[in-house]
Parts: C-alpha cells; sequence; structure tokens
C-alpha cells in the first residue's frame, strides 16, 4: 500500500478497480448523453416524451460530472476521504457507492436536512 491508500484503507489493485469501473461508467454515460442530446435535436419525440428525454439528458449529465470527480479525486489521492470531515470511508461502501463523497454519518446528516 501506498502512503495514501494507509491513510484511506484502500491499496493499489483497489484504486485501480474502482478507476477502471469509474472509466467504463464515463465513455458508457458518454455515449448515452451522445444519444439522448440526438434524440432532442431531431425533434422525433412528443411534449411528454420530451420532457422524459430532458430529465434523463440532466441526470446523465450530472452523473458524468459526478464520475469525473471522483476520477479527479483518485488522481489528486484524496478519494475515499469524507470531503466535510475528512475521515476514511471503509472500501466496502466505495464498492457499492463509487462516487460517494461522504462517510455513513456525514451522509446522514445531509440526509436529516
Amino acid at each position: 500500500m501506498t502512503q495514501h491508500d494507509e491513510f484511506t484503507m484502500i491499496s493499489d489493485t483497489q484504486v485501480q478497480s474502482i478507476t477502471e469501473h469509474l472509466r467504463t461508467q464515463l465513455i458508457w454515460r458518454t455515449s448515452r448523453l451522445d444519444e439522448l442530446r440526438a434524440l432532442v435535436d431531431s425533434g422525433g419525440t412528443d411534449d411528454g416524451s420530451r420532457q422524459s428525454v430532458l430529465a434523463d439528458l440532466a441526470a446523465t449529465e450530472r452523473m458524468i460530472t459526478d464520475i469525473n470527480k471522483s476520477l479527479a479525486r483518485l488522481a489528486e489521492g484524496t478519494y475515499g476521504r469524507c470531503v466535510d470531515c475528512d475521515a476514511s470511508i471503509p472500501f466496502e461502501r466505495l464498492k457499492i457507492r463509487p462516487l460517494t463523497r461522504h462517510c455513513m454519518p456525514c451522509r446522514q446528516r445531509h440526509e436529516a436536512r
């Protein structure tokens, strides 16, 4: 383990696995975004469908932003640390929610608001 990994309790292998997963998701989401934009630009949807496509487009854009932020944190060595309290986020949580930026106590505080 590297110093970063000891601090966050994430091994090099785990970091590599998460990075590969996020990059795969980024490729897939970017492709999906292109499809949604083409659908909107073609005008081939009725008003109800168009609203649904626009909502999907916005959600996909947010997901791409979150993936890029996670990849940046991986590159900076801050991935796996809570952005609020700097506590280590357990790898088991990161496997389930690789885009998470909060430890469970901070997440629960945010949800309670």
